[in-house]
């Protein structure tokens, strides 16, 4: 089994009969004592779910090893590198460990954030928690599955996940499906009868129930043999958009700093001759080009996104899923609890002609009554008539006159459930199931008493009395019977029945359903719903609510069509009906191989496979308890109108983040390109290696703000996702700007002011003015980046005009505004000396401020057009 890790004692217990297994481990009769279990948990651990056992792992190469993460790694090494290097200058200002920390800090802030999500969405599975009954004390108790310990004795039953590895002394009927340790859909039937083929794989040993591995049907009673850390999968967190355009972003800022830090390197070398410090300066450029804080930004931007989310009810338990919801451009869903309410009511029970029938009802009563599989909303329904008036002593004769003998449970294969009870001397089979797939295995049919073969109208006969409840939306099951003798029951037993009639139920659409798709739509997110009603159902529920559906295509269509066809149907098809649990989550996997993020909401176990195939995978409080865990995201409320919520923060996270990004890196790059254009004609280095990580160590921390800011409603129109493309053509436009007017400063401040304040030209000073002339340079570069770095943050924050037609969050003009003017006075102090800078004269702040205008109307100008050309600005 993939993923697993399996104790060589397991093959043994496998091979050998159980109660020598019992024997070996020295089981008691009457099972553990309470002292005993504790001495066996001390000794063997406890029962906790492997996630949580190994919950950190995951979330820690998360938090530390993702993108942007290693993008700052990389930069942290080449800052140690410049701090450590002879001459580099920059040890008494600590620049390497400040960066690391903001590293750290980063991870832990997200760790943080993910563990109490993983905590909430723990709190929130505790609801739904798994019980087992527990042979303690000589008496079976129900038991919380963390209790369990090795040696335990418990019982499994239908629609509960495996608690733990099991070697089975008992099984009735038992089926269990393996899909999510094996990949295969089929069902496993389980008995405790010793493995005799020594080729065979651990998935097909019969006598072990492997921990992961959920009961579809039967009853068991069994060992335990391993804990569920033991023997289930490794979690493997899903790759979504999120990564992948991640790590296209970092691709394009390695691959600039990759082209000018060697360029930066040559220059300043030949022009200067000082190759040391020219590695020094070049190293510090390439850390100076990528934003430094990038993965505390994106952090803080995903943790104010879950946090709103978290006060709206829904739980982010991967806070990258934040940005999958932004990205989101399909979402699927399942009908029953998400369109329609959860409470089903049974309408009708009538014969093959649409006429009341008794018989109907109380076979299919039995049948739900005994059979052990997973129970669902129809058979509640069912089993609630037993209250009705009149039903009550008549059922309960029914049962105690029909005991269960055997049965088949439900499987997506046959989409029918069987049972056997005893009726007189010989038993009675009871089939409830789809229409189609009852009445292809029926001969004969009962009316008024009478029983008559089925001919070659039948079908006709059957769908028109069907078809006209299922355009009604109601949910419609057949029932059959027939005569057996014995009390065993075989899968060929299911043939030559007889048709007693049909259930008809009803489950109304949610109100808050269609305007919550229109919502949906309106972002731009269209709904596909993936049923496994039938077609006439699903239809009628979605023409209700608004949803296109000319055509439902069934899991049929879906076999027929070749790959291609196959890719194109599920492109176009809006609503599918009578899917497999595996046909959803191949239409997952096919919209997403034609290029879409797609959410998936589901809450059952046949919902498993679509909720791991999904980018975005949602379940809600009282889904499953598999369910909840595959899922990325739960809902305290199964709304979709949380959803939309949740895609509209999804977006404005991405915005705010994209803003960071983009601007920062585009006005990077400008100015390094400035930098190594400036080092061949400057006879210095046009700033000093710590002034220019410290400048932009100082705008990134301004830039912690974005996370707070607000987006405008055309920004979240839209689905959005990371991209290296366009963040590449976003620095190619807007970088040349930026360093357009760096070289226009350079021009005034050699030129023109230096040589005003020290009182002559660079080269005709002695050595005491050149080094006044060169920290004159440098401070007032410095301050011209900072300026026109957060001014152009504002100005390129929207597509519209800044502070008239959008304005940003208060705290980001605050934090802006004071960041500004603190780090101005700070060139006026000792600690700018230490840096490297000195005052600068009231003159070039006259000079500061006219460049500055001028840079943001070149920028207006440059943003309309592009604005114009590409539709987007972030």
């Amino acid at each position: 089994m993939p993923n697993t890790r399996l104790d060589p004692r397991l093959a043994g217990y496998a091979r050998a009969g159980w109660k020598s297994v019992c024997r070996e481990m020295q089981l008691p009769e009457g099972g553990f004592t309470e002292r005993q279990a504790a001495q066996q948990r001390e000794r063997y651990g406890a029962n906790r779910p492997a996630a949580a056992r190994r919950a950190l792992g995951p979330r820690l190469r998360r938090a530390f090893l993702n993108p942007f993460s290693l993008t700052l790694l990389a930069l942290c090494v080449l800052a140690w590198v410049t701090e450590l290097l002879p001459g580099g200058g920059l040890a008494h200002e600590g620049t390497a460990p400040l960066m690391t920390g903001m590293l750290l800090l980063s991870g832990l802030v997200r760790l943080a954030l993910e563990m109490r999500a993983h905590r909430q969405a723990q709190q929130l599975q505790r609801r739904t928690r798994l019980t087992v009954p527990v042979l303690r004390e000589g008496r079976w108790q129900e038991r919380d599955a963390e209790e369990l310990v090795i040696g335990d004795r418990i019982r499994l039953r239908a629609g509960d996940p495996a608690p733990a590895t099991v070697r089975l002394t008992r099984a009735r009927d038992l089926f269990v499906s393996q899909s999510l340790l094996t990949g295969e859909s089929a069902m496993t039937e389980k008995t405790p009868d010793p493995e005799t083929d020594p080729a065979a794989r651990p998935a097909a040993w019969r006598c072990l129930v492997w921990a992961g591995s959920t009961v579809v049907g039967g009853t068991g009673e069994g060992v335990v043999l391993a804990l569920r850390p033991d023997a289930a999968p490794d979690e493997e967190p899903r790759r979504a958009g999120f990564d992948r355009g991640a790590r296209s972003i970092a691709g394009v800022l390695l691959r600039f700093s990759a082209v000018l830090t060697p360029a930066i390197f040559l220059l300043s070398g030949l022009t200067k001759g000082q190759w040391g410090a020219a590695a020094v300066f070049a190293l510090s450029a390439a850390v100076g080009l990528t934003p430094e804080l990038l993965p505390m930004v994106v952090t803080a931007c995903l943790a104010r996104g879950s946090g709103a989310l978290a006060r709206r009810g829904t739980i982010i338990k991967d806070i990258d899923a934040m940005q999958a919801f932004g990205g989101m451009d399909l979402l699927c869903v399942d009908k029953t609890g998400t369109l329609t309410g959860d409470h089903i009511r049974l309408e009708y029970y009538l014969d093959v002609l649409g006429n009341e029938s008794a018989d109907a009802l109380e076979a299919a009563w039995l049948n739900s009554r005994w059979h052990t599989g997973v129970r669902n909303h129809l058979d509640d329904a069912v089993l609630r008539m037993a209250q009705a008036p009149g039903w009550q002593e008549k059922l309960a004769r029914l049962e105690t006159q029909h005991p269960c003998l055997d049965e088949l449970p439900f499987t997506y294969e046959r989409r029918l459930a069987s049972v056997l009870v005893r009726d007189g001397a010989g038993g009675r089979l009871l089939v409830k199931g789809a229409v189609e797939a009852v009445c292809a295995r029926c001969s004969r049919a009962v009316w008024r008493g009478q029983t008559l073969p089925m001919g070659p109208d039948s079908e006709r006969d059957v769908r028109a009395v069907v078809d006209e409840m299922r355009r009604d939306g109601m949910k419609v099951l057949a029932v059959a019977v027939r005569d057996l003798d014995g009390d065993t029951l075989r899968p060929e037993d299911e043939q030559d029945l007889t048709l007693l009639g049909y259930l008809a139920f009803f489950d109304a659409p949610k109100k808050s359903a269609g305007p919550a798709i229109a919502r949906l739509r309106a972002l731009q997110v269209p709904v596909k719903v993936l049923s496994g009603d039938a077609r006439e159902v699903t239809g009628a529920v979605c023409r209700r609510l608004g949803i296109p559906c000319e055509r439902v295509y069934t899991g049929a269509d879906l076999e027929a069509a070749g790959p291609d066809d196959r890719a194109a149907l599920a492109e176009s098809g809006t609503v599918f009906a009578e899917l497999t649990p595996a046909q959803k989550a191949d239409i997952l996997a096919i919209l997403k191989a034609n290029g879409h993020t797609v959410g998936y909401l589901g809450d059952g176990m046949n919902d498993l496979p679509a909720l791991r195939q999904a980018d975005v995978g949602i379940a809600a409080e009282g889904a499953a308890c598999t369910a909840q865990g595959a899922a990325q995201v739960l809902l305290l409320h199964k709304d979709l109108n949380v959803l939309a919520d949740g895609v509209r923060e999804g977006r404005r996270v991405f915005v705010n983040m994209s803003k960071y990004l983009r601007i920062t890196a585009s006005s990077n790059f400008g100015n390094i390109a400035a930098v190594a254009l400036a080092s061949v004609a400057l006879p210095f280095f046009p700033m000093a290696s710590v002034q220019l990580l410290l400048l932009g160590l100082l705008y990134d921390l301004l830039c912690l703000a974005l996370a707070w800011d607000t987006a405008d409603e055309d920004q979240l129109r839209r689905p959005r996702g990371w991209s290296g493309r366009t963040l590449g053509r976003f620095m190619g436009v807007f970088g040349p700007v930026s360093s357009v007017f760096d070289l226009l400063t350079f021009g005034f401040l050699f030129f023109v002011l230096c040589p005003q304040v020290c009182g002559g030209a660079y080269g005709a000073l002695d050595a005491a003015g050149q080094a006044r002339f060169a920290a004159l340079f440098q401070t007032g570069w410095f301050l011209e980046s900072l300026w026109t770095q957060v001014l152009i943050l504002h100005l390129l924050r929207t597509p519209r005009l800044p502070f008239i037609q959008s304005r940003p969050a208060a705290g980001v003009l605050a934090v802006t505004a004071a960041g500004l003017a603190l780090f101005t006075a700070l060139t006026f102090t000792p600690l700018g000396a230490l840096a490297g800078m000195a005052p600068l004269p009231p003159v070039y702040f006259v000079f500061l401020a006219g460049v500055a205008a001028l840079y943001l109307l070149t920028v207006t100008a440059v943003k309309s057009i592009y604005v114009r050309r590409y539709r987007e600005l972030v």
